[in-house]
């Protein structure tokens, strides 16, 4: 849920725009924001790995020249970064009809999101085509009203129309964020078969950001969060390096991973069920260093944000 929650987040604070800001403003204002540091670490993920013999010349060069295009093969975490860009891209759009829309039109909208998100395992268990898709159209009859875009309108209405007190949101909360996040780990355990190796996507059928299970989970996890009055000073400023943290975690990620798993899961250092846990706290921990140090140089928003 974590790609959702960060869409609801953004769009919680940034939607509907400020009253007279124009498209041309807010377009200004979001991507000088995340485009320098994505474009410096586009650049990074391709290049840098060539210091430590991580990959060959011709290969970083064939990443350069796919920077303009894609994500290079080391920053697989990047693809966030493009529908990052199209919600941006779609905001000052909603943003008219979320200022006039009623409470009941936007439960319509998101009473067609919640079906769109049946989608994915429609796909896995029915027909790779479904509603009008096929080799010459991808766009279902529900194109337009699926997606992250859900995750906008969700957020809005919960900032502006979602009156619940404190004890139902955790109540409700607590619920929803147990019953989704048990779906998903039951249809991991429900897929998997000990001493089998299988494709991801055959694992992971019910992990995709849009699905049933992970929307309400992540709904329930943002209801928990409205209900925190204030942040301590310590959260608030770990809180100013994360985009920087998210940007370049691959980069530690790879090694203490390497390190701990030495690419024998079965006989790794640590037990598995250890190694994870293990592995997230030291890549976090270096990520805040290695930022907050960044961040005191001149013109570090352009490289951390």
């Amino acid at each position: 849920m974590s790609v959702p929650l960060f869409i609801i987040v953004s769009a919680f604070l940034l939607v509907p725009m400020p009253e007279g800001m124009t498209m041309r403003q807010f377009y200004r204002r979001r991507f000088m924001r995340i485009l320098p540091p994505m474009i410096c670490f586009l650049l990074l993920y391709a290049l840098l790995p060539l210091a430590w013999g991580g990959t060959t010349w011709e290969q970083a060069m064939a990443d350069l020249r796919m920077v303009p295009f894609n994500f290079p093969p080391m920053a697989g975490h990047l693809w966030f970064m493009y529908p990052l860009i199209s919600i941006y891209l779609i905001i000052p759009v909603v943003s008219p009809w979320l200022e006039r829309a009623s409470a009941r039109d936007e439960r319509l909208f998101l009473l067609f999101f919640v079906v769109s998100t049946v989608l994915p395992w429609l796909h896995h268990f029915v027909s790779p085509t479904i509603w009008g898709e096929c080799h010459w159209n991808q766009f279902s009859a529900l194109w337009y009203c699926s997606g992250y875009l859900g995750y906008v309108v969700l957020a809005h209405y919960i900032r502006v129309h979602l009156k619940w007190s404190q004890r139902r949101r955790l109540t409700i909360g607590t619920i929803c964020f147990i019953v989704g996040g048990a779906f998903t780990a039951w249809s991991f355990w429900m897929k998997g078969v000990p001493g089998v190796q299988m494709p991801t996507p055959e694992m992971e059928w019910s992990w995709q950001f849009c699905t049933p299970n992970v929307l309400l989970s992540t709904f329930g996890a943002f209801l928990l969060f409205t209900c925190i009055r204030r942040a301590p000073s310590y959260i608030t400023s770990i809180a100013k390096l994360t985009f920087g943290m998210y940007l370049m975690h691959i980069f530690f990620l790879v090694p203490i991973s390497g390190r701990l798993i030495a690419g024998n899961v079965a006989e790794s250092l640590l037990p598995v069920w250890l190694a994870i846990p293990v592995i997230a706290v030291l890549t976090y921990i270096c990520c805040i260093i290695a930022t907050k140090l960044i961040s005191l140089l001149p013109g570090s928003k352009y490289i951390v944000g």
